[in-house]
């Protein structure tokens, strides 16, 4: 990018809120697809055995998490080396957009089931990697005073857009007999519909992106190269990160660990309200809309803190507040469903500013034209830890059961607990101001902007 056009972005709140609304424009693909439709929806009975389904369903998403983890390293690096990281993040919209679309034509018959399931899995990858490329954005659109505030707002932009398509969902096409645009439940159109809706809610949303954040420029014009070179630089790289930026290479550990726990406390929250607390179908819906809700104004009110009080700060205050609201979930319990709707919605409201600050924390102190790079290996972390949550619930309920203890389930909620304490502890042993002087304003010698 150049200097011009990179100080003009920073000073443009078109851009700021255009790149904040992709947050929105991409909130389909989580919440229609990976979530609370598609996703339950392709392991249903209608494709064969559910239990079966389930099992392949989890293979994809298996070797989903370790294509991410392997390409997003490089992704990240030629991101930083070729630039146009908009143009990157618009083609991988595009493919989101097209496998919703197509998603309309798995019909509920077993024939269907694995180009559903390939759809899924290669909408996956596309996800994940084109959050690189989105986050490497943030330092060019807004400046380190602003960044905590526009990644709050971005985050919770997303879930306010989760909390408007799932009430679609409901009232559209799932209660009563007479949906809208008059869709009926032959062979699941009320169900596929959602997907096309899904698609063309990005295509709408993604426009003002394309339109009104500006582009980054190419870094070098040395010659291209190849894959394996590219894996090779970021060995490389990755030993040189530490002399250059020793905080980063801490942070992406300590947030690798706390945010599989984050991950954690959505995968299983739905099903910690059903087993240990008895929620009905209508009530784990219902309590998931009030769960976007809190954790949207978390997400909110810890960007504005963000910028107040220090990036590090609202993370580990979220996870104290986490790790207390799950305790207290535990202790509790014997109250009843009150606890969970208490308890529960109290862990949501601190995943929000949790997950949107630590993005902020990693463009703060990553080397300015590192971002593609450092969030790529931001990627990879997180995937390689995603083993932990689910082993530390599944030995918490097995060694609940093995103790012949009543509602061995709600045990679970300790697995999650201690996997958001020690990734707690490991984060505060991270620098809260990590010092990193190659921010854009301190290369051109400007003052920040305000």
């Amino acid at each position: 990018m150049t200097t011009h056009s990179a100080v003009s972005a920073k000073n443009s709140r078109r851009a700021r809120w255009s790149w904040a609304l992709w947050d929105w424009a991409e909130q389909p693909y989580p919440t229609i697809m990976q979530t609370f439709i598609f996703a339950t929806y392709i392991v249903s009975a209608g494709f064969g055995d559910p239990a079966a389904n389930t099992q392949a369903l989890s293979i994809v998403g298996i070797v989903a998490g370790i294509a991410v983890a392997l390409i997003s390293p490089v992704l990240g690096r030629r991101s930083d080396e070729n630039g146009r990281r908009k143009f990157w993040l618009l083609v991988q919209s595009g493919i989101l957009i097209a496998i919703m679309a197509l998603s309309f034509f798995v019909e509920p018959n077993p024939a269907f089931l694995w180009f559903g399931l390939i759809l899924y899995g290669l909408g996956s990858v596309v996800q994940e990697t084109a959050f690189i490329n989105y986050y490497a954005m943030l330092k060019s659109v807004v400046s380190p005073a602003k960044m905590g505030r526009l990644s709050g707002s971005a985050w919770g932009l997303g879930y306010a857009g989760g909390i408007i398509l799932l009430l679609i969902a409901l009232v559209g096409f799932y209660l009563g007999d007479n949906h809208w645009f008059g869709v009926t439940n032959e062979a699941s159109m009320n169900i596929r519909i959602m997907f096309l809706l899904a698609a063309a809610w990005m295509l709408i949303f993604t426009i003002p992106m394309a339109l009104f954040v500006p582009e980054t420029v190419v870094k070098s014009k040395g010659p291209k190269q190849s894959i394996a070179q590219s894996y090779a630089g970021v060995w490389h790289q990755l030993k040189t990160l530490r002399a250059e930026a020793p905080a980063t290479l801490r942070f992406l550990i300590s947030s690798a660990i706390y945010r599989d726990g984050l991950a954690g406390v959505f995968t299983y929250g739905a099903i910690l309200g059903a087993v240990a607390f008895g929620f009905e179908g209508t009530d784990v819906i219902f309590f998931g809309i009030a769960a976007n809700v809190v954790a949207g104004i978390g997400a909110f009110v810890g960007g504005q803190l963000d910028d107040r009080i220090g990036t590090r700060a609202v993370i580990s205050g979220s996870l104290i507040g986490l790790v207390i609201a799950g305790l207290c979930v535990f202790v509790f319990a014997g109250f009843g469903p009150i606890t969970y709707w208490i308890g529960g919605l109290a862990l949501c409201l601190f995943v929000g500013p949790a997950q949107a600050s630590s993005r902020t924390f990693v463009a703060r102190f990553t080397p300015h034209g590192r971002e593609g790079e450092v969030f790529g290996l931001y990627q990879t972390t997180g995937r390689a830890a995603s083993f932990l949550s689910p082993t530390a619930w599944l030995v918490s309920v097995t060694a609940a059961t093995a103790a012949g203890v009543a509602n061995p389930a709600l045990y679970g909620i300790l697995g999650l607990v201690l996997i958001l304490g020690v990734g707690l502890v490991l984060l505060l042993q991270v620098d809260p101001n990590p010092k990193v002087l190659n921010d854009l304003e301190a290369e051109l010698g400007l003052p920040e902007t305000k």
